[in-house]
């Protein structure tokens, strides 16, 4: 046993500085203990994980993005109104005929069985003569025919559960009996403001009218 100071040639015996078994300090490359310690491969894995997330997600908001219109409508039918019973079919006739083909912004709700439909048209006049309403050459609006409808100028009337645009007035209304036997419809028209023997262009016109 040596208590003196040590010789020149000595070996300088102190122990590592974890003082733990004369284990080296430096951590082990290959030790999973260490919850910092991630091995290559799982970095790889993660990073394609985020990736497959990413585009994953990036699919979904496409899909709804792009059926949007069919998953929030009835009947995926983009002219339906929230509320309405039935789908009315593509080629929508009121009055025994088919409204007009320039029909546009159409919008309907069906309840009880009847259908109300909003549309946007400037060939009123021949819809009116088609469906037997109006004869051939007869001015338009007619109190032989039909009457004024109860809106003022610059009022503006919606039927209850129908979306879309309100009907402005002036407005004139008709009544159509069915040229083909079938149900009759209730028209009414948007009117000029200015020139009160004609119609908006286009106007705006609300078909009432009972579905089979």
């Amino acid at each position: 046993m040596r208590f003196g100071s040590a010789g020149p040639d000595a070996v300088d015996e102190a122990p590592y500085a974890d003082g733990v078994d004369g284990a080296p300090y430096a951590d082990d490359p290959d030790d999973e203990s260490d919850p910092e310690h991630e091995r290559p491969g799982s970095r790889r894995w993660l990073g394609c994980a985020g990736v497959v997330g990413a585009v994953l997600a990036l699919m979904a908001g496409g899909f709804v993005w792009l059926f949007q219109d069919e998953l929030f409508h009835p009947f995926g039918d983009t002219r339906a109104c929230d509320g309405s019973e039935s789908r009315l079919p593509n080629v929508i006739s009121a009055g025994g005929v088919p409204i007009p083909a320039d029909a546009s912004d159409i919008h309907y709700v069906t309840r009880n069985g009847v259908a109300e439909v909003s549309f946007l048209s400037d060939l009123m006049p021949d819809y009116l003569h088609r469906a037997g309403v109006v004869p051939e050459g007869t001015p338009l609006p007619d109190e032989r025919y039909g009457s004024p409808y109860g809106l003022g100028d610059g009022d503006s009337e919606r039927p209850e559960g129908l979306c879309g645009p309100a009907l402005r007035g002036p407005a004139w209304s008709y009544q159509a009996t069915g040229t083909d036997g079938g149900p009759g419809a209730e028209i009414l028209i948007e009117r000029s403001s200015i020139d009160s023997d004609s119609f908006r262009t286009p106007a705006r016109v609300i078909v009432s009218f009972a579905t089979p």
